[in-house]
């Protein structure tokens, strides 16, 4: 018991220790992104259909923004949840959003 208690005081105390400046992102920008993402993220679907009607073989494109669709849908969706979960943990300095990595925008309209 004692163990545990010293432990938690050394890492609540670190964390007390960490520069302000560490974070990117505050709180309320992740989860209001994240609650946008889970409630928009179907958008994904008419646009990526949308986009592949453009393409030289419609009926092709369409198809296959049709699954591309519905794999951003989920993706979207997954992220946003993951981001409105644990909005009070703040991303590492110079780590802007997730979905950069995955060449995504913050937005399923954007």
């Amino acid at each position: 018991m004692r163990r545990s208690c010293a432990l938690g005081s050394i890492l609540g105390g670190l964390a007390l220790l960490a520069p302000a400046s560490a974070w990117a992102q505050d709180p309320i920008h992740k989860a209001g992104r994240g609650l946008v993402n889970v409630l928009t993220g179907w958008l994904e679907l008419p646009k990526q259909v949308a986009l592949g009607k453009q393409e030289e073989n419609p009926l092709t494109g369409m198809t296959m923004g049709l699954v591309k669709g519905a794999g951003l849908t989920l993706l979207r969706g997954g992220i946003g949840l993951f981001e409105v979960v644990t909005f009070p943990l703040p991303y590492p300095k110079d780590f802007a959003s997730p979905y950069e990595q995955m060449e995504l925008s913050d937005y399923a309209w954007e």
